[in-house]
């Protein structure tokens, strides 16, 4: 058996079935340069994110840390009342330009690893397929810049998202639920954007895939999104998971493209 027919084979075992979280990760736990590939992401986006996080943070301190430095001076009631909202509203201050600091400096290091990520979809399909780790020949720099542009474009829908899910909470009733599966199919387009950048699929493309296997791709982002709405510890959690919502989207993945391939009538 050709190598080729042994790879169309091996993916079309899955036969389109679900693969369970608890399988992908014993699929990343035995292979060991899947697990260290997956370690070393997770601590270079950590380095990123911190990096990221500090330079925001100096920057926003030099436009306004002047401000408050000094209370605002002032006599009896009206001077109380202003020292009170000042230190009110430096500490409402500090609480939201440190989150938003933090959330933008994961998206930038998010952005900044997408190479490795995909180059870990690409290891997890091959070695699945019952090759070997792509040790050598697995970054090229058009191939890196290519996914750098494809990860700037899923942080870009990420901020965008953002934006409609902080309208969609002021929807009476219902605003809360839109808003949690708003994040829970971003989160599916932004795990599955790695094994679809391999096969150098465009945003519209994985955004289609998203929607045609809506299913599918809830049950993939069902996880990662309630881990990101736990406040604060949210991106700690997210960055730690990566790698194993990455191997667990490519198998599924793998798994939704083997079962159309199946599908379809022979040439």
């Amino acid at each position: 058996m050709t190598q080729k027919k042994k790879d169309v084979t091996s993916a079309h075992a899955l036969g389109g079935t679900w693969v369970p979280l608890s399988s992908s990760l014993m699929f990343l736990v035995r292979h060991v340069k899947l697990l260290a590939l997956g370690l070393l992401l997770v601590l270079l986006t950590g380095l990123l994110t911190w990096i990221g996080y500090l330079e925001a943070i100096d920057f926003i301190d030099s436009l306004t840390g002047h401000f408050f430095q000094q209370p605002p001076a002032g006599e009896g009631v009206l001077g109380w009342l202003l020292a009170g909202g000042w230190l009110v509203l430096k500490y409402v201050f500090v609480l939201v330009t440190r989150v938003v600091a933090f959330y933008l400096a994961f998206l930038l290091a998010y952005c900044l690893t997408t190479p490795g990520y995909v180059f870990l979809s690409n290891a997890t399909e091959k070695i699945y397929l019952g090759g070997a780790f792509p040790s050598e020949g697995g970054f090229t720099v058009a191939g890196v810049i290519t996914d750098l542009v494809e990860g700037i474009k899923i942080g870009a829908v990420g901020i965008l998202v953002t934006v409609v899910a902080l309208f969609a909470n002021f929807i009476p009733v219902i605003g809360q639920g839109v808003v949690f599966l708003i994040y829970t199919f971003y989160s599916a387009l932004m795990f599955v954007d790695y094994p679809a950048s391999s096969l150098r699929w465009s945003l519209g493309r994985k955004i289609r895939w998203v929607v045609r296997h809506r299913n599918r791709s809830f049950r993939l982002g069902l996880l990662p999104a309630l881990v990101s709405m736990v406040p604060l510890v949210n991106i700690f959690f997210m960055a730690l998971l990566f790698p194993l919502f990455t191997v667990h989207t490519t198998l599924n993945f793998m798994s939704v493209e083997a079962g159309e391939a199946s599908s379809l009538p022979p040439s």
